[in-house]
């Protein structure tokens, strides 16, 4: 997708400057690059649609969470198409739909955030302001960090695109950057985006604060264990974010963007996520192609281990008896917000890092805080061994239907221990094979 023409969100752009309504258009066709961001109007409808590729069905409103889902042990794939069974059954090839179309989603994601980063910054539009120009070009930066931080979680190192696609052939023969480099495009663009970004809260757009929690995150892959610390900690002093209680609070009774939220996904009536299809069960209009497994049912029921968080499952009713997970539920279907960092998270993340840094007794405050809220028992782990078995346990209850699970175990190196797989090649996705043919600069990851 790198190699086609980029486009920039279809109609919106030549048509509006709301961003409601810009955001109830799925991005899906191509503009005259030459028109399409030419003034604040079409800067602000851009900005949107980059939004709606972060969104889009392929990227985090679907099928890269999929792969993190289906292949992290607790999910069960219950339907009969090939590319899930792939993933779930851990014998995924360069031709598996899922891994293309998620790969696809977030180059798309990456192109858009080029494509403002080259324009915005010489537009002369009244309307659009210095720091207005700055929000957005942080934005930009923010986006492409955290694209490149999911392909680089997914797939390793992978081609660093940097600069707008006009045409099929910019942007190709660009070697594979290695991991390291990878991260280090990362850091540099959330570094870039911060002093950019206002330093408010919106659970919805980037800020500067987003970039706190996603800088947490960053360090903790990297094992920067007093990074970590510090930017988690910038977000859990901070009175506009909150653990919420019970821990259904943050999704039930159609709430949104609650004080949990450090950053979530808005959809619509005709900007859908869709989650739902795949997790409910058809009495509910859903297909629950994706089920939780007996081992993850039973820990969410156990009043010791998941507590309030058995809220996240149900039952359909005899004789089906079918377990299903209500994280994505709403009605209107497809109106769910896809969550891509709670405050849960920053607090595990602490957690973490503490416990590295041999700071048990905060790691374990910072851990119990999440049990708490989660009404189950206050740990005991007492050492830095069973604190980062208690974190690691924590974090697959605390969130069995994010984009966590598969990637927790492949950066803490348990997925031999919990899952079985010994093969090391294989704790990163393949590189999918209409790339590779269409760019031979492009290799594939060794193992596929």
């Amino acid at each position: 997708m790198k190699k086609i023409v980029y486009s920039i969100l279809p109609a919106v752009l030549l048509l509006t400057s709301s961003c409601q309504q810009f955001l109830d258009v799925q991005p899906d066709l191509q503009v005259d690059q030459s028109q399409a961001i030419t003034n604040a109007s079409t800067a602000e409808a851009a900005v949107n649609g980059m939004y709606n590729r972060l969104g889009n069905d392929s990227y985090y409103g679907s099928n890269f969470p999929a792969l993190s889902y289906l292949s992290g042990g607790d999910i069960n794939w219950t339907g009969s198409q090939t590319a899930p069974q792939e993933i779930f059954a851990r014998r995924v090839t360069s031709t598996n739909g899922y891994v293309g179309s998620a790969w696809a989603a977030i180059y798309q994601t990456i192109l858009a955030a080029n494509y403002l980063l080259e324009t915005v910054p010489n537009l002369s539009d009244p309307q659009l302001t210095a720091d207005r120009k700055n929000q957005i070009l942080g934005e930009a930066y923010a986006m492409r960090a955290l694209s490149y931080f999911d392909l680089a979680r997914g797939w390793g190192g992978v081609q660093l695109i940097l600069k707008a696609t006009y045409a099929p052939t910019d942007n190709t023969g660009i070697p594979r950057s290695s991991l390291t480099d990878t991260y280090a495009q990362v850091l540099k663009d959330l570094t870039t985006a911060e002093p950019l970004l206002s330093n408010t809260t919106n659970r919805n757009r980037f800020t500067r604060k987003t970039v706190w929690a996603l800088r947490a995150r960053y360090h903790l892959y990297r094992q920067e264990w007093e990074q970590a610390e510090s930017y988690a900690t910038k977000l859990i002093d901070d009175t506009n974010y909150k653990l919420v209680s019970p821990y259904s609070a943050f999704f039930a009774n159609n709430a949104v963007a609650t004080t949990e939220s450090v950053f979530e996904i808005a959809y619509s009536n005709s900007f859908k996520n869709g989650h739902y299809n795949w997790w409910l069960p058809p009495a509910l209009s859903g297909r629950r192609e994706w089920a939780p497994n007996d081992a993850l049912v039973k820990s969410l029921n156990d009043a010791t281990v998941g507590g309030n968080r058995k809220e996240l499952i149900a039952q359909t009713a005899a004789p089906g008896n079918l377990w299903y997970g209500k994280l994505y539920y709403r009605n209107p279907l497809g109106t769910d917000p896809a969550y891509v960092i709670r405050i849960a998270e920053l607090y595990l993340i602490r957690a973490e890092a503490r416990a590295q840094l041999g700071k048990t007794t905060l790691a374990l405050a910072d851990l119990n805080a999440v049990r708490s809220r989660a009404a189950v028992p206050a740990s005991t782990a007492a050492t830095k061994e069973a604190l980062l078995t208690a974190i690691s346990d924590e974090r697959r209850v605390e969130f069995p239907f994010e984009t966590d699970r598969w990637f927790d175990l492949v950066r803490t190196g348990r997925v031999a221990t919990v899952l079985g797989i010994s093969d090391t090649r294989k704790y990163v996705f393949p590189i999918p094979n209409s790339e590779l043919l269409a760019d031979k600069a492009l290799t594939q990851n060794e193992g596929y």
